[in-house]
């Protein structure tokens, strides 16, 4: 796999410093059931890293202490990990919004049959990836067969009550587009994913978030072996908007690995880019308070243009419509 950080070291992005800490994201390991394309985690199968219970309690100690109101969930495929649904009831114990990034195939997998009833019991919001509506550019994307899983997953998550109006269970769906190219509108393309998967398969969503695949880890890699990796940073740099600065997810969110180990985001993670925090040359979560990150300057490389670019882009999906 050829390293993309060289590549996006020597940057001219805008500095950024840090508002006030809203969210922790948490990434539990990078055990997956597939092994997408576009993925920038480099998720797979075969991944052995998985977050430990000693690290599960000293996150949510930091939770609790500093007051987080939304923890969200990532890998790989959070479920996976064996302490996921401690950290789901602690986390909500503590009053926080809780928000899963499922990949959907996952909760068919043998032993997680149960995990959706369990996040519809929690009240936890599901942010599940489906790159396309049609099945042969999800499967392209993620695999013969992904397509069919994660369209039963969606009516299963349906006939529990997500998305559906009045229960309070949240769940949104992701797109990314399938190669070098930045996403189309999200809000015209959230009408086209409405349209056919109900009238297809009678599935309900609440929104649909545009992502813009990142220059890193499996997709970085894939754009330099077939020589596209410098017009895609010129694409990002050519559609970057300065008014996507204020909103970008890294100023009021904090990234903490499998380890414990504390970033600016989860694309910076991926790029073993820690944050900047005076004493550490790489913080872990029981070395830091909330307090003292406000103000503080944010990591960044080129690879953050794609977070800038045309609509711009985070977790949540397009910054502006």
């Amino acid at each position: 796999m050829h390293a993309t950080l060289p590549l996006l070291q020597d940057t001219d992005f805008p500095s950024l410093r840090r508002d006030q800490l809203e969210t922790v994201q948490v990434n539990l390991g990078y055990l997956c059931n597939q092994q997408c394309l576009h993925c920038h985690v480099n998720a797979g199968p075969k991944r052995k890293e998985i977050m430990t219970l000693e690290t599960v309690r000293q996150v949510l100690e930091f939770i609790e202490k500093s007051k987080i109101s939304a923890v969200d969930l990532t890998g790989g495929a959070p479920e996976l990990n064996p302490h996921f649904r401690y950290l789901v009831e602690q986390a909500r114990a503590l009053g926080c919004r809780v928000i899963d990034r499922c990949n959907l195939t996952v909760l068919l997998e043998d032993g997680q049959q149960d995990t959706a009833a369990f996040l519809a019991e929690q009240a936890v919001e599901i942010t599940a990836s489906l790159p396309c509506y049609l099945e042969e550019n999800v499967d392209a994307q993620r695999g013969k067969g992904v397509f069919d899983a994660s369209i039963t997953a969606l009516q299963t998550l349906n006939a529990l009550g997500y998305g559906q109006p009045g229960t309070g269970l949240e769940l949104n769906l992701v797109y990314n587009p399938q190669g070098p190219s930045l996403p189309p509108a999200q809000s015209g393309l959230e009408q086209d994913y409405h349209k056919y998967l109900k009238e297809k398969f009678n599935i309900d969503f609440n929104h649909l978030f545009t992502i813009t695949n990142m220059p890193i880890k499996r997709f970085g890699s894939t754009l330099v072996s077939k020589g596209q990796f410098t017009d895609y940073m010129d694409l990002l740099k050519e559609n970057s908007s300065p008014d996507n600065l204020s909103s970008v997810m890294c100023r009021s969110l904090i990234s903490i690995d499998w380890q414990g180990y504390v970033y600016d985001c989860d694309f910076n993670q991926m790029l073993d880019m820690p944050m900047t925090q005076a004493g550490h040359n790489r913080p872990h979560i029981s070395d830091i308070n909330a307090a003292s990150l406000q103000g503080k300057p944010i990591a960044v490389a080129d690879h953050c243009y794609a977070c800038i670019a045309g609509q711009g882009s985070s977790c949540g999906g397009a910054l502006v419509d």
